[in-house]
């Protein structure tokens, strides 16, 4: 019989293990840089996506208030061997509590360790806020998100964002971990009416559209150049969040993430949130651009290819909110949600004209989604997108999903060579 008071404590403590940072003074040296200032001086918030503290350092400034991480940066720090003892030492004190804990729940308990004290060198070196990302193996499951949510909010209140993926599951464990006070960023959305739902249903402090992987959807799938099918999205999504902000709907915040280029900073001014891989900041950097302006109210065409159509695969559900989808929010919001369970989730919009907003997925399509890496390969998904049983966004996060899955696991591979 597991103790799981006595395994929670022990995770804390090797977790916050010389951990006595004074909050409000860096380590780091502060510079000040105009490039980000005039960014800045637009409304936007700037972090950076890296858990690579030597990397951040080269660009970390006074302008910059956070850094991201998510199961695929950390997987590469721990692949670099650097936290091998940790793996250890946890594995001997969590033994010592529960001497019959089960391998794979050890293995999540060293996951979440290495998770929440490399984030806590991430504070201490740059005084940072920095979002901590549930375990994969949670992304279905309400009660174990929430619980694994509350301890790592726990672990440095002061600091810490808790990262939560797009699911159903998602939408509920946020909504809780948000009425606790925790701040939810939750991750791998990638539309305007993903995070409409989610910014009145969950209410998390931070939302996100992954920007970058759209354009390369697009350009990989040839189905045309890309361009600012990604920035159209965010903007569309931005729109939608301050209307919600001004009518008092919502606090959340709309963060742009899988940034790929420098040029993207001047396209979405006034966005936000940015959070810029350390290579999109440094080309920044290195061609700013003089007299930058909010760019919030543009909407940018985006091109197709001459033989891709709107209807074949969806991409106006990317920007587009129907009314009849907002009513169907307005009316989920009427029901007694503490009551509901994913999958009601999941049914109701079916039943509400869109089964392609939450869509239930079968073993294989996740394997074929595992399979196609981070970016969707189109035509194994071409008739189903075209006849909306699934939609583009769907497509899109349930590919993230299986991306972070896949490093996850290769992180648990590690731990598992180290018991």
């Amino acid at each position: 019989m597991i103790d799981p008071a006595a395994v929670t404590a022990v995770t804390r403590r090797i977790s916050r293990k010389n951990f006595s940072h004074q909050f409000g003074r860096p380590n780091v040296p502060l510079k000040e840089k105009a490039v980000w200032r005039n960014v800045r001086d637009l409304g936007t918030r700037l972090w950076l996506d890296t858990g690579d503290i030597e990397e951040a350092e080269r660009l970390w400034c006074s302008d910059f208030e956070a850094l991201t991480t998510n199961n695929t940066l950390l997987n590469k720090e721990v692949q670099k061997g650097i936290y091998d003892e940790l793996v250890r030492e946890t594995a001997e004190a969590i033994r010592g509590v529960a001497p019959d804990i089960d391998e794979q729940r050890l293995v999540l308990e060293i996951a979440f360790v290495l998770n929440a004290y490399h984030a806590l060198r991430l504070v201490e070196e740059f005084d940072a806020y920095v979002s901590v990302e549930v375990h994969t193996d949670l992304g279905h499951d309400v009660e174990r998100t929430v619980a694994y949510g509350k301890r790592y909010y726990d672990i440095c209140p002061e600091r810490f964002y808790v990262k939560i993926p797009f699911t159903a599951a998602g939408l509920l464990a946020t909504r809780e971990l948000s009425q606790l006070g925790a701040p939810v960023n939750f991750t791998l959305g990638f539309s305007a009416r993903q995070n409409y739902l989610a910014a009145l249903f969950a209410k998390p402090a931070f939302v996100n559209v992954f920007m970058g992987r759209l354009n390369v959807f697009v350009v990989d799938n040839g189905l045309g150049d890309g361009k600012n099918v990604g920035e159209k999205a965010t903007l569309a999504t931005q729109r939608e969040l301050l209307s919600l902000r001004q009518a008092k709907r919502t606090r959340s915040l709309l963060i742009g993430a899988s940034m790929r280029e420098g040029g993207q900073i001047p396209a979405l001014g006034g966005l936000d949130v940015f959070t810029m891989p350390p290579k999109v900041a440094a080309q920044y950097e290195q061609n700013p651009i003089k007299g930058l302006s909010r760019q919030v109210e543009q909407d940018p065409p985006v091109k197709l290819g001459e033989f891709a159509r709107v209807e074949d695969f969806g991409i106006e559900t990317l920007w587009d909110i129907p009314e009849r989808f907002r009513k169907a929010v307005d009316e989920l919001l009427e029901q007694d949600i503490e009551t509901l369970t994913p999958a009601e989730i999941c049914t109701y919009f079916a039943h509400a004209g869109y089964p392609d907003f939450l869509p239930d997925y079968s073993e294989d399509d996740i394997l074929t989604a595992t399979a196609d890496g981070k970016i969707p390969i189109y035509g194994k998904w071409r008739d189903r997108l075209t006849r909306g049983e699934i939609g583009l966004d769907a497509l899109m996060n349930l590919s993230a999903f299986c991306s972070f899955a896949t490093d996850q696991n290769a992180l648990d591979t590690r731990i598992r060579s180290l018991l």
